[in-house]
């Protein structure tokens, strides 16, 4: 006789009613297809995700490839196209090599694990991605977290540590509110103390750094030795998957030891074609980075938001329910906004996250800008 017991999982319904309680749940929402809405909400900074070429690149490669890999990289998941697109990334970002993984989050999640471990220490701050989190957690080195941005924290861990390797890990701007970490001073720190250094660029490539190159590039430093570069195709690229840019060697020892790149299936080809021609733009118009950047700092002057240093505008509203009832006015009015709250930000802080985009026109930034204005008056955020 079959006993039935009581559902072992019944505690999600209790679980789930204290994440609505606390205005912390989530839902996904589909965006239409037809383009009637403006999405500020993505992170299609240059606007090249429907651009002619991309598109065209990306069809070809489904034509030619099948709309799979159809396996990991290391069966027969890896095709021209792949190292096409790594050697053109590598030259763009100015290193030796590239490697690229089906998605960022699964390159920074291979590059940390592979390059720290039990007996290693990582030294990451307040402000990483939780992909950066999660590899440290994975790696089972030891990990002291820091302030963002506080480099002497940074030099005091690595100076006293008994670990003979060290991993310094950073996002180089700062995905919630686009703020930029000083790169240049980490790097120092890092090189000082005989430790390497991971900078994640996901949100910089495309809008900082000559020609869109990235903070690390802006700083000098691309190609330095002990300096590890991620990053994904998924934003200013338009498409998906991620990356980590370094030496010939980090390539090699990432391909041997990195697990969510070995049994991970390949990034899909027209995903890799379509952020190789993206790529493409970027190299023919190397002015598009400067022309977002002008955008964000008028769409920032009409809302009455401080100078940005990305193309993310950030404005905090404070109560989670209150920060979703302004974004939801923002959708009522054809306009897609990000909207943050715990854990993604720290509790109080929970903001529209605008994400502005190098095709929209002046005007219809200033239109956005007026929807925006209101949406956060209508909560007392104004």
């Amino acid at each position: 006789m079959t006993v039935v017991h009581a559902d072992p999982l019944s505690w999600l319904t209790d679980e789930a009613a204290a994440i609505a309680a606390a205005g912390l749940h989530r839902q996904p929402v589909a965006r239409t297809a037809t383009g009637t809405e403006i999405n500020l909400a993505s992170n299609d900074y240059l606007g090249l995700s429907r651009h002619p070429a991309v598109i065209a690149a990306a069809q070809d490669a489904v034509a030619t490839w099948g709309a799979g890999s159809t396996s990991s990289r290391l069966v027969v998941g890896t095709t021209q196209a792949h190292l096409d697109f790594e050697d053109d990334l590598a030259d763009f970002l100015g290193t030796p090599a590239a490697l690229v993984f089906s998605s960022g989050y699964l390159a920074n999640l291979g590059a940390v694990t592979a390059l720290a471990g039990r007996g290693d220490l990582i030294v990451s701050d307040t402000g990483a991605h939780a992909s950066l989190i999660d590899g440290c957690r994975l790696s089972r080195a030891r990990v002291v977290v820091v302030e963002r941005g506080d480099v002497d924290a940074v030099r005091r861990a690595l100076a006293g540590r008994a670990e003979q390797r060290a991993l310094v890990v950073t996002d180089s701007i700062y995905s919630i509110d686009g703020e930029v970490a000083p790169i240049a001073e980490l790097y120092s720190a890092a090189n000082d103390l005989g430790a390497t250094l991971l900078v994640d660029e996901a949100h910089a490539v495309g809008v900082r750094g000559p020609g869109g190159r990235g903070v690390v590039a802006e700083c000098g430093l691309s190609g330095a030795p002990g300096l590890v570069v991620t990053g994904v195709a998924s934003k200013s690229l338009g498409a998906q998957g991620g990356f980590v840019a370094g030496s010939t060697a980090l390539r090699a020892h990432l391909i041997d030891r990195a697990r969510s790149f070995i049994f991970d299936t390949g990034l899909n080809p027209a995903a890799v074609a379509g952020a190789h021609a993206a790529l493409g733009v970027l190299r023919a118009d190397p002015q598009l980075p400067q022309t977002l950047r002008g955008s964000v700092q008028s769409f920032a002057d009409a809302v009455g938001a401080l100078a940005p240093q990305s193309a993310v505008v950030s404005l905090i509203v404070g109560d989670p329910v209150a920060a979703v009832t302004a974004a939801e006015h923002c959708r009522a009015e054809g306009i897609l906004v990000g909207c943050f709250r715990p854990p993604s930000v720290p509790a109080g802080t929970s903001r529209l996250r605008v994400t502005i985009r190098a095709d929209l026109a002046p005007a219809t930034l200033l239109s956005v800008a007026a929807v925006v204005d209101r949406a956060l008056e209508s909560v007392g955020a104004r």
